[in-house]
């Protein structure tokens, strides 16, 4: 399979129009173009790095710190999904945990999995590949929902003396670090998986340009 890179052109990453390499900005859409960006794992790399580390604290520190006339406590993430589950709700913890937990490592892992493909191969197609990056890009708003969560708690109970509900240090560190992923996923360039699987040598017996001429034969009935 040819790119338009192989046919002298250039393609447009938002609107997916070609054209003539010595194009700078798309007139579809008015995107800049660029044939491969440079140093695009480097890119992916450092805001991976850097919502590794936010991620960290925003699972120590308290995300949300309740204060009462008798008492003040703070929750972590996942001490507040316990705390949820205790008391009844484990389906709203449950929630929790995934949004919070499940869905951020997962970005973590599969944006490392793309890249590392990227650069020394992988054993899931191309394709595969293509569809967990579009993935990733689309559910990673999702993983603000606990930002959201705190965000509407302490606006809505604030009764003075009586109880209080702020935000913990967390909510900014897990902000920052959504944020940082995000931005992972969107410097990636899925072309480069295609152009990793261009330079794979084919297979002894394998035809590069096809199918093998085995599975074109009639089957034996």
């Amino acid at each position: 399979m040819r790119s338009a890179r192989d046919m002298g052109l250039v393609g447009c990453t938002r609107c997916g129009r070609v054209w003539p390499p010595e194009q700078a900005v798309c007139d579809r859409c008015g995107h800049h173009l660029q044939s491969r960006p440079r140093h695009a794992l480097q890119t992916v790399w450092a805001w991976w790095v850097l919502g590794l580390i936010c991620y960290l604290p925003a699972n120590i520190y308290p995300m949300l710190i309740t204060r009462t006339l008798a008492s003040s406590s703070e929750n972590t993430i996942i001490g507040g999904a316990l705390e949820l589950a205790r008391h009844g709700n484990p389906g709203i913890a449950l929630v929790i945990l995934l949004a919070s937990v499940g869905i951020p490592v997962a970005k973590f892992v599969v944006i490392a999995a793309l890249a590392l493909g990227v650069r020394h191969g992988s054993r899931m197609t191309p394709a595969r590949r293509q569809q967990l990056h579009e993935i990733v890009e689309y559910i990673g708003r999702w993983s603000m929902i606990d930002v959201f969560v705190v965000a509407i708690l302490s606006a809505l109970v604030q009764l003075g003396a009586v109880v209080a509900i702020r935000p913990g240090p967390a909510s900014l560190y897990f902000a920052l670090s959504v944020i940082f992923t995000m931005f992972a996923a969107m410097a990636f360039d899925s072309r480069l998986i295609w152009d990793a699987e261009a330079r794979q040598p084919a297979a002894p017996g394998e035809n590069p340009d096809g199918p093998p001429h085995d599975a074109l034969k009639d089957p034996v009935t």
